[in-house]
């Protein structure tokens, strides 16, 4: 991997894995991958708006089951250098950063990071990058900084900072923090935004690696060491650089909010007033969104009709709203979601249900993507499914078997090499194969142009995890 330092490195934490705007976000695609009709997803986005500036190669921090995922993402916008940290387990931002804290300062001892979420949405790139230059400056004076959001409404789904006096020696408007206050009820949110002086928490840090280090080993030594140990014991897998999951595993599971920033004499908060939003909601898409005179937006193939602050997005069919207001509908290929925006905080109590009940539909879409291209589930039946899939060209899925399942596959586009037990076939356009219970098969697209084929399974079971690999270019094996 290439490294340059410039004038701060960018580090993105892109492991989250949240549900809060499902239908469409999911357990195998995040927020952070989605687009929202714009040309890039959010994590593309939070990439791009350091292209150019000057400043080192990102850092991103993912989970181990994003990892293609997120590397697919980055090559389609030509971000080809970042460093990928891969994190073995969930542990919250405190360990996230700490692991890029340490990477950092393996290349600069002296790096500046700052640090963002994949998951937000910034309207104006030039004004961050300007505040951002500002933060720079304090922490090269050994401040941990926050960027503080002017708060517009008593949103009780935000952490609130308040804030004392001016930073002496900055004419940046950068003041010390008072106190981090967690997601406040309605009346509290009220009586904080009455001060005059509080701001939300946007959960964008700018600190030196090595201050914040410090600072970590003085509050959270356990996070401290492992995750020390976890960087020094990782290794490079293809893309990615893969953090020792043992050491990893014993850090405590705290954000950097209530380990690190609570608890430091050195923090400062830095207004920030230029559109931010985390989306955390349906609602808060529909207020990113342009709108008609009537208050209403909406995504793919919608139609309003006498409708007043409705948001439709359509994934597969045509959504038709009528009288509707103050509604969000969300259609995907196997889930619809219909929900009040005065209800959009209240999600979670839905999908705790849908948990209780292990429904699929929190899991992954009936489109899956994979290092080697993606499927889609097109009929899924106790005893067949029919599924259509999409090789890139000049990639191998992986050498394997199933127990449960015998497999049909029909190819409708490209060129196909198939090994197919003792035999290695050549299939084009229109031609098949079987392939019996149990027998050891692979797929090859060894041409210039996507390969599609038709794959019909039937068997007792036919849950992915009906696979053994033996052999697989991507490390899955």
């Amino acid at each position: 991997m290439k490294h340059t330092t410039g004038t701060y490195t960018p580090v993105i934490i892109a492991g989250g894995s949240g549900t809060r705007l499902w239908p469409l976000s999911r357990q195998d695609f995040p927020k952070q991958f989605l687009t929202f009709g714009e040309n890039e997803s959010l994590l593309q986005a939070t990439v791009s708006r350091f292209k150019g500036a000057g400043v080192g190669e990102p850092i991103v921090v993912c989970s181990d089951s994003h990892r293609f995922l997120t590397a697919e993402q980055l090559q389609a916008i030509n971000v080809n250098e970042a460093t990928i940290i891969l994190e073995p387990v969930a542990r919250n931002t405190a360990p996230a950063i700490a692991l890029a804290a340490w990477q950092a300062m393996s290349v600069n001892p002296d790096a500046v990071m700052v640090v963002l979420p994949a998951d937000h949405v910034i309207e104006d790139d030039a004004s961050l990058r300007a505040v951002i230059a500002n933060a720079v400056e304090l922490a090269n004076a050994d401040h941990l900084v926050t960027l503080g959001i002017k708060p517009t409404s008593p949103a009780t789904g935000y952490g609130y900072i308040t804030s004392g006096d001016v930073v002496p020696g900055f004419d940046s408007g950068a003041k010390l923090v008072s106190q981090f206050v967690e997601k406040p009820n309605e009346a509290k949110a009220n009586e904080l935004i009455a001060s005059n002086q509080c701001y939300w928490n946007a959960g964008i840090f700018i600190f030196k690696a090595s201050v914040f280090l410090n600072a970590l080993k003085l509050y959270q030594p356990n996070i401290h060491m492992h995750t020390k140990n976890a960087i020094d014991g990782a290794v490079g897998d293809l893309d990615f650089l893969r953090a020792d999951s043992d050491a990893f595993t014993q850090c405590d599971n705290i954000s950097i909010d209530v380990g690190v920033m609570e608890n430091a004499d050195n923090v400062v908060v830095l207004p920030y007033d230029s559109g931010w939003s985390d989306v955390g909601s349906w609602d808060a898409v529909h207020q990113i969104r342009d709108k008609d005179e009537h208050g209403n937006s909406g995504v793919g193939d919608v139609l309003h009709h006498n409708t007043v602050n409705t948001y439709l997005h359509s994934s597969d069919r045509l959504v038709v709203a009528l009288g509707t207001e103050n509604l969000s509908v969300i259609e995907t290929s196997d889930a619809v979601l219909v929900i009040d925006h005065s209800s959009a905080q209240s999600i979670k109590e839905a999908i705790q249900f849908l948990q209780s009940q292990n429904r699929q539909e929190l899991i992954s879409h009936t489109t899956c993507y994979r290092p080697w291209g993606h499927y889609e589930s097109l009929k899924l039946h106790p005893r067949f499914q029919v599924k259509r899939i999409s090789v890139k060209p000049g990639a191998k899925l992986s050498l394997q078997k199933h127990f449960h399942r015998s497999e049909h596959w029909v190819v409708v586009k490209g060129t196909a090499v198939v090994v197919n037990g003792d035999e290695e076939l050549l299939l084009t356009e229109n031609e098949s194969t079987y392939i019996p219970l149990g027998t050891m098969h692979r797929l090859h697209n060894p041409g210039t142009i996507p390969l599609e084929l038709i794959e019909v399974q039937t068997g007792s079971y036919l849950g992915e995890d009906d696979i053994v690999r033996v052999g697989d270019n991507y490390g899955r094996a």
